[in-house]
């Protein structure tokens, strides 16, 4: 299998630092639907231009149209898919559904990608991919070796990894803590990182959301004889510098050459306290944790301009093979032939008896032999000279600068074909708004649930309720190599006579189904758009919890027909973490699942361990039982309860039946104000 060196490219300098460094592919985004919307970026000139650039020197061009997509923005995102065609990418990188679905029918020979902002971390998450049509797919950076193994060994699909870069606190596409802090979305590409700010864990270091960086270039080797087959560096962001020191040093990693010097100026180009391999060794904890010190701001400034030269000239990396002739009575004439491409130049003079010294072959292979300043490097050169003839040696290095400037302009694109179709969706009509209430422990279910049209309680605790058609459970989100245990719980449960599960990504959806149970779509699955709904629609997909960062406005006026409903009590959880920034200050026998954060101005949000990973919750509840009338075109409210006793789940359930006043703190989470 090739090694493939996967680079970032946030603007045009950064693409040629890459290509020059040695990578194999780059993925950049254009100005709309990627997740680095505050880099550079490319507009449709210079999406194509960059395309031209690396089919020339042999690299391959993945697009990020990897975010969440609005119906409203569904036409301009065909678009995206129509430029990317006609440019000639290799790959769409995509996080969305909905897309996923538009991009497979209207581009069916476009090989699609999916993003880590999907979560998918299972056998069964890839299988499904593939069934929507991805060919590839980029795992969670929380991973470890054995986990990762595990799925080069059995997947159905190609298998992508982050080897070095930024380290996100949370699961990507789980992150909902800079939507809900400042309506700045990172399943929309408009991050503000809040997770680098002060956050303390009791006993922590104050800043116990911010790890540091990824760094996996010492594993490449290893992990592409596991069957990995793309190394990706994340850092669209970031400097070309970094970017060139970063794929120097991975393409070392391949070729096996030690440069301790480069290693030791990649991290003073960029990190947080320096490195970590700590999901993949399956070393948790403190350990992990670090944030960008002033020491590592100024030891940039020494390494910049060293970096530079990194990609400071083209590199030589195609091979072209000469044919020349000079013979009696014919024009002087050069072919040439580099990567599959040939080109012909026939001087408009011919060789002349030599008066005084003749050409000699060795003279004209000298000539046309230099190349330097291109990326070409000479290969096999065929002569054909006769005898005793002068040509002129500014005449060799004209034909050779024009055989050099024909195989540049001759790269051969790989247009993709593109059929536009028109998405339509039929409104949806809403029922009577039925509560479905989430527990997180069974014990604070209230014992009179009549008015509750179903319960949803932890996935292995089903048997502590009374036997119900109404009773469901949920699968984790963070499931990371526990995915046949869930399988066999939720083979128990169905014995246990339950007929439906929520799910918050793929890999859950799909083990539900492999259970032979109903599946829903729990928050985390961020159903954005009404194609979205229909796509889990065609997938069999029962109920449907919509993104809790729609607009109310935004969530009706989703079509199809699959009952959904939205979040509309409950502290909304705002990351997903496998390394739970409780570790950053006691263990978890010393926590006993109390754990909590608290921001630079003192509001707590509180630590939950009971979803196979750690959840941050919110500090403060949505809460929308005096707006009830506002809710319009839903089939259900979902009333998630977390921290709660017994006696307020009561309280919250009668407020939302009789449409009562809020008590205490609260928000009305983003059904107002949305997300960018």
């Amino acid at each position: 299998m090739s090694i493939e060196i996967l680079a970032p490219a946030g603007s045009q300098e950064s693409l040629v630092a890459a290509v020059r460094s040695g990578a194999d592919a780059v993925y950049l985004g254009i100005q709309s639907f990627n997740a680095r919307r505050s880099a550079d970026n490319f507009d449709s000139d210079g999406l194509k231009n960059a395309v031209e650039y690396c089919h020339k020197h042999g690299v391959k061009l993945h697009l990020t149209l990897n975010t969440l997509v609005s119906d409203g923005e569904l036409e301009e995102a065909q678009d995206a898919v129509r430029l990317a065609c006609e440019a000639g990418v290799d790959a769409i990188i995509v996080q969305d559904i909905g897309l996923a679905d538009i991009i497979h029918r209207t581009a069916p020979d476009m090989p699609m990608h999916a993003s880590t902002q999907m979560s998918v971390q299972t056998l069964d998450g890839l299988k499904l991919l593939k069934k929507l049509g991805f060919t590839r797919a980029v795992l969670p950076r929380e991973m470890s070796k054995d986990e990762i193994k595990y799925l080069c060994e059995n997947s159905p699909i190609e298998l992508e990894c982050f080897v070095h870069g930024a380290l996100c606190m949370c699961v990507s596409g789980q992150c909902y803590f800079s939507a809900v802090l400042g309506s700045r979305s990172g399943n929309r590409g408009a991050c503000a990182q809040p997770c680098r700010l002060p956050f303390g864990a009791q006993f922590g270091t104050g800043h116990d959301l911010s790890l540091k960086d990824l760094s996996l270039v010492d594993y490449i080797k290893e992990m592409s004889a596991m069957g990995v087959c793309s190394f990706k560096i994340e850092g669209r962001m970031k400097r070309p510098e970094y970017v060139a020191a970063a794929v120097k040093a991975c393409r070392n990693s391949v070729d096996g050459i030690e440069d301790s010097q480069l290693k030791a100026d990649l991290r003073s180009v960029f990190s947080r306290s320096g490195f970590t391999d700590g999901y993949y060794k399956g070393k948790l904890g403190l350990d992990m944790f670090g944030t960008r010190q002033k020491d590592d701001v100024t030891a940039a400034a020494s390494v910049l301009k060293k970096l530079s030269k990194l990609y400071e000239k083209e590199t030589a990396d195609c091979k072209v093979d000469f044919a020349f002739t000079g013979v009696m009575g014919e024009p002087i004439s050069l072919a040439a032939r580099a990567g599959g491409k040939n080109v012909y130049v026939e001087s408009e003079i011919q060789p002349q008896p030599a008066l005084n010294k003749a050409t000699t072959a060795d003279g004209v292979k000298a000539q046309i032999e230099k190349c330097g300043g291109t990326r070409f490097y000479a290969g096999e050169i065929d002569i054909e000279l006769d005898d005793g003839v002068f040509i002129p040696v500014s005449e060799l290095n004209k034909l050779r600068r024009e055989v050099l400037e024909q195989l540049e302009s001759s790269t051969i694109s790989s247009v993709k074909d593109y059929h536009n179709e028109y998405i339509y969706h039929k409104p949806h009509s809403g029922g009577r708004k039925r509560l479905i209430c989430r527990f997180a422990d069974v014990e604070t279910i209230p014992e009179n649930w009549d008015y509750i049209e179903q319960v949803i309680v932890p996935l292995g605790t089903e048997q502590k309720v009374k036997r119900s058609a109404r009773v469901s459970v949920e699968v984790p989100r963070g499931i990371f190599g526990s995915d046949e245990k869930i399988f066999r719980q939720l083979v128990s449960a169905k014995e246990f006579g339950i007929k439906e599960a929520w799910a918050g990504t793929l890999d859950g959806i799909a083990l539900i189904q492999r259970a032979g149970l109903k599946a829903n779509a729990f928050f985390g699955s961020n159903v954005f758009n009404s194609h979205s709904v229909a796509v889990l629609e065609s997938l069999g997909i029962n109920k449907i919890l919509l993104s809790a960062e729609l607009t109310l406005s935004q969530a009706q006026s989703i079509g199809c027909d699959a009952p959904r409903g939205v979040f509309a009590y409950g502290r909304l959880p705002l990351m997903l973490c496998r390394n739970c920034p409780q570790k950053n200050g006691k263990t978890c026998a010393e926590c006993h699942r109390t754990g909590k954060l608290t921001d630079r101005r003192g509001v707590e949000f509180p630590i939950d361990c009971h979803s196979g990973a750690s959840e941050i919750l919110n500090s403060v509840p949505v809460f929308m039982a005096d707006r009830l009338t506002e809710i319009r075109g839903m089939d259900f409210m979902l009333l998630y309860f977390t921290d709660e006793n017994s006696e307020k789940c009561s309280e919250i359930i009668n407020a939302y039946l009789k449409s009562g006043k809020p008590h205490g703190e609260f928000t009305r989470g983003l059904m107002y104000r949305g997300v960018e």
